[in-house]
């Protein structure tokens, strides 16, 4: 639902009642993941989808006869040629399962007090993660708490211990800056029934540092910005580093090494940051990968030859890095993809950051390798409110 947090927060202010379909479990080769909505107002319109296309009919008519009639939360399941998928089958052979959900800004604020204020945070790119139980007992399914960091918590799952564990654990997800279920068990003393929630995460953009300002930056600037990254291009040369040949990023003349080290002093870098360092030269590579590779950032990248790269890491070794940290420098940089020119290389540095960030081989799929998969765990540090 937080997808779409723009536009269903023009429909909470204009009081008109819609119909949410979240995905809350997939399995196979399900082409949408946890936290996708299809929604559909009471003027009609639909926005989102959670198939790609092939239920999403099916589950545009389920949301119709729920605005017309029956408003308690339902659980769908849509599985390949599943009898229990009304009809319709995932032609993909994936399964996935989904929540509907009605809700009513006409009813006034005292119903749903939470929705508005959550959707105002994440169409303002604020942190903010929902909790909700998508399967459990009657009583709770389609309850909803949202967590801020720094903040006490809203709305409420039915019950105080849970209210303490959903907390904790949507806090644990939003933090990664990730979506998904959480299982809370009876042998946990959480709850007399077994529940699942999902917790949609809405983050701020993760960063991409783009080090070195040469041709090739601007072409990775204008991909990682189409990525979702809010971009900084960084370098100590004035006379390149100019709004003018990077106008899809931020812009920064600074000694890399010491604007890093500023980010990370205040709290701007985090598990899903990305470090591309493109500038060839040791005065700045060095400090900066010494830094780069020990902070807990997602993925720090590296340009310049194979000869390069060994003479780099023979240098940082010198400068007292261990094994286990020059293990997580990506360099040569990118994937082989026989790039020639700077969009080219781009696109393979590009290619190299979504394989890391989502677990993928780098393979072609026409070898076999799984289309969808799972992703991977994920740490964190904090993120500012």
């Amino acid at each position: 639902m937080l997808e779409l947090a723009h536009e269903l927060l023009g429909r909470v202010r204009r009081g008109t009642p819609f119909v949410t379909a979240t995905v809350t479990g997939v399995a196979g080769s399900a082409p949408r993941q946890p936290g996708s909505s299809l929604v559909v107002d009471a003027d009609g319109a639909v926005l989102g989808n959670v198939s790609g296309g092939c239920v999403d009919a099916a589950v545009h008519e389920a949301c119709q006869e729920m605005l017309a009639g029956d408003h308690a939360p339902q659980a769908l399941r849509f599985g390949y040629s599943d009898a229990d998928a009304i009809g319709v089958g995932l032609t993909c052979g994936g399964t996935i399962e989904l929540l509907l959900r009605h809700h009513d800004p006409a009813a006034g604020p005292a119903v749903e007090p939470e929705l508005g204020p959550a959707l105002a945070d994440a169409a303002d790119g604020r942190a903010v993660a929902v909790a909700t139980v998508v399967h459990g007992p009657d009583a709770h399914l389609g309850r909803t708490i949202v967590v801020r960091p720094g903040r006490p918590p809203q709305g409420s799952l039915g019950d105080e211990l849970l209210d303490r564990v959903a907390e904790a654990r949507a806090t644990d997800l939003l933090h990664a800056g990730r979506t998904g279920t959480v299982e809370v068990g009876v042998a946990d003393s959480y709850c007399r029934e077994p529940m699942t929630l999902l917790v949609e995460s809405s983050a701020p953009p993760p960063r991409m540092l783009v080090f070195g300002a040469i041709d090739h930056a601007a072409a990775l600037a204008r991909l990682g910005t189409f990525l979702g990254y809010r971009t900084t291009v960084c370098d100590a040369r004035a006379t390149f580093t100019t709004p003018e040949r990077f106008p899809d990023a931020e812009v920064v003349v600074d000694w890399p090494h010491r604007y890093l080290e500023a980010q990370a002093d205040v709290g701007l870098l985090d598990a899903r940051t990305v470090v591309c360092v493109l500038t060839h030269d040791p005065r700045f590579d060095l400090p900066l990968l010494t830094a780069a590779l020990r902070m807990p950032v997602a993925y720090v990248g590296a340009m310049g030859s194979h000869r390069t790269h060994e003479e780099r890491l023979a240098r940082l070794r010198d400068a007292g890095l261990t094994s286990g940290e020059l293990d997580r420098l990506h360099s040569p940089i990118g994937l082989d993809l026989g790039a020639r020119t700077p969009q080219e290389t781009a696109l393979s540095i590009a290619a190299e950051i979504v394989a890391h960030r989502h677990g993928g081989t780098g393979a072609p799929l026409s070898t076999g390798v799984p289309i969808h998969r799972s992703a991977p765990p994920a740490g964190a540090l904090a993120l500012s409110s």
